[in-house]
């Protein structure tokens, strides 16, 4: 019996029991379609990551305030102490480095915006003319905050695309008068509609030069420097430079903890892929399940199948051809449920899409290859033990018997 009549004899024998065939496929593909979906989301997650940080900028360092090492409670923050402020004389102090093409000091606090009668509380972001270009944001109408003296703090401002319709509908913003807390602000443009990012939404936020924010709140320190490294490669280099040049400035004391984005992105990724592969491995355990059920049903297939495994013996094939039988039957249930789940994956991962369309949700090629081979190993594993109880019955026994 060659590999032709092989197969087509274990798909008689399959279709001759269409019930059982079926509940075996559906296990097996249910396995199949958890490990495609669950990868999916995993992936789609982590690809959700990059994209942001993408969007934040390229080639970026941040600075932050106080180490990272010492965050948490600690004495210090018992008895009221808190990390050094940054100053706006110390963000300036970056641009010696040759390293840094541009730096954005950012500044923020929350108030109440108002425009005649209408009120309502806001984000207000502090930074200089150098955000735009260093965060990669998009301007709707007018102009963005003017360049100069980051000490001055000049009465205008830039309103997000939600703040300006919500304040003035369809009506032109640009060049109109709106009140921040107690102080008086002149529109001077509206960033393009561009939603959330990082769980920050620039469309509900208002930014001022940072010496503004730091008179609308009474205060003088700044909550994170974003700082634009010339290339790629020189990204290390601005880094070091960041620590060195406040190194010095803050008297030989290491306050500040100094960032870079593809660190911290490294850092997700591996956190995400690692997270992936966990789900993935539980997902898997369903695979190990519809073996399980493919051993047992086969085996009850033994019993049920005794006078035709015997008379099969009795016409000369020998044990090696009737454990051939039962793993080309296994083959074909495992093949089969995995194009099934695939299939099944493919459907689950896209009607998910449709609710979330923000994740960028897609299965990985190593997922769907592992899927798909664990599914036929598992298979064909678990079929081992039918296939040698089947292949050690005696002929005459199995003819009398049945």
């Amino acid at each position: 019996m060659n590999l032709a009549d092989t197969l087509i004899f274990a798909s008689g024998s399959l279709r001759g029991s269409r019930a059982r065939t079926l509940l075996m496929i559906l296990a097996m593909s249910i396995g199949v379609a958890a490990v495609v979906v669950l990868t999916g989301l995993g992936e789609g997650a982590r690809r959700y990551v990059v994209n942001q940080f993408s969007s934040l900028g390229t080639n970026l360092v941040i600075v932050l305030p106080g180490r990272t090492e010492t965050a948490g409670i600690g004495p210090g923050m018992l008895i009221g102490q808190i990390p050094r402020e940054i100053s706006l004389d110390d963000a300036q102090a970056l641009l010696r480095s040759r390293a840094i093409a541009r730096i954005a000091p950012l500044a923020i606090g929350a108030t109440h915006i108002s425009r005649d009668a209408l009120n309502r509380e806001v984000a207000v972001l502090g930074s200089t003319s150098e955000l735009l270009e260093v965060r990669h944001m998009s301007l709707g109408q007018g102009q963005f905050l003017p360049a100069g003296d980051i000490h001055s703090g000049e009465s205008v401002c830039v309103l997000g695309a939600q703040i300006k319709r919500d304040l003035f509908g369809q009506q032109n913003a640009v060049g109109a008068w709106v009140r921040l807390g107690d102080r008086r602000f002149r529109v001077i443009g509206v960033l393009a509609a561009q939603g959330e990012s990082m769980g920050f939404n620039t469309d509900e936020i208002v930014i001022v030069p940072i010496a503004s924010a730091h008179m609308l709140f009474n205060t003088s320190g700044v909550f994170r420097i974003l700082v634009e490294a010339k290339s790629r490669d020189a990204v290390e280099l601005a880094k070091h430079d960041a620590e060195q040049i406040l190194f010095q400035r803050h008297g030989g004391e290491k306050d500040v903890t100094v960032i870079t984005q593809d660190a911290v992105l490294a850092t997700f990724d591996r956190i995400l892929r690692a997270l992936t592969l966990a789900v993935a491995g539980i997902a898997a355990i369903s695979l190990a399940v519809a073996g399980i059920l493919i051993m047992n049903v086969m085996l009850i297939a033994v019993s049920q199948r005794v006078k035709e495994i015997g008379l099969l013996k009795a016409l000369g094939a020998p044990a090696a051809q009737i454990r051939n039988l039962f793993f080309a039957e296994a083959i074909l249930l495992s093949g089969v449920g995995s194009v099934a789940g695939l299939a099944l994956g493919e459907i689950g991962i896209r009607a998910i899409a449709q609710v979330y369309p923000a994740l960028p949700l897609a299965a990985p090629w190593w997922a769907i290859l592992a899927a798909f081979g664990t599914a036929l190993g598992t298979g064909t594993l678990f079929s081992v033990w039918p296939a040698r109880r089947a292949a050690r019955l005696d002929p005459v026994m199995a003819l009398a018997r049945s």
